[in-house]
């Protein structure tokens, strides 16, 4: 959230980053490689039947530091733009009063909300060969890679890209505005 919200339905390009051999995860055809502000499928490390989708932070031989709500990339602030209060809709108005803001993310412009007062995990952290960093643009109620560490390459299931459909359970029934959005 707010890029994501509860009831989307997305569309993965499962051959963006190489094609694997289905069950054994064997990459056969090397590709694409992930990119700082990718949004990425992945199994997660720590229970592997379960897939989880964050943004990519960090990519290998990164020193990502976490500090005040604020991400460094390899000692360079990743810019952020305020754009004010954050209004939930639907399944995610409990986010409503997050400030909202902007981040550049090595080029890529994508929306982040921070709950100022609320306790986040802040540290430096190296990411190694072969491994991705991840964080969820909702930073203040994200498990990701702040928590559990790096994703391993093998983990990667693909890069998601579109919304094709969103449902809202509890309010509205279909997103009508949300339906062909674009990722990024």
């Amino acid at each position: 959230m707010p890029t994501l919200l509860v009831g989307d339905f997305i569309l993965v390009n499962k051959y963006t980053y190489g094609i694997r051999v289905p069950v054994l995860h064997t990459k056969i055809v090397e590709l694409n490689t992930p990119e700082r502000g990718d949004i990425v499928v992945f199994r997660f490390p720590k229970q592997p039947e379960v897939d989880y989708i964050k943004r990519v932070v960090g990519v290998p031989g990164d020193r990502v530091a976490y500090y005040k709500k604020k991400v460094y990339i390899n000692g360079k602030l990743a810019k952020q733009v305020s754009l004010g209060s954050y209004q939930g809709v639907g399944q995610g108005k409990n986010m409503t009063g997050a400030e909202h803001f902007i981040e550049d993310l090595a080029g890529v412009d994508h929306s982040i909300l921070v709950k100022h007062g609320h306790p986040g995990v802040e540290g430096v952290f190296v990411v190694p060969e072969g491994q991705y960093f991840v964080m969820g643009d909702n930073r203040d109620n994200s498990n990701d890679s702040r928590y559990w560490g790096t994703v391993p390459e093998e983990n990667l299931v693909g890069k998601a890209f579109f919304i094709w459909m969103s449902w809202d359970w509890q309010h509205k029934g279909v997103g009508f505005d949300r339906i062909g959005t674009i990722l990024k």
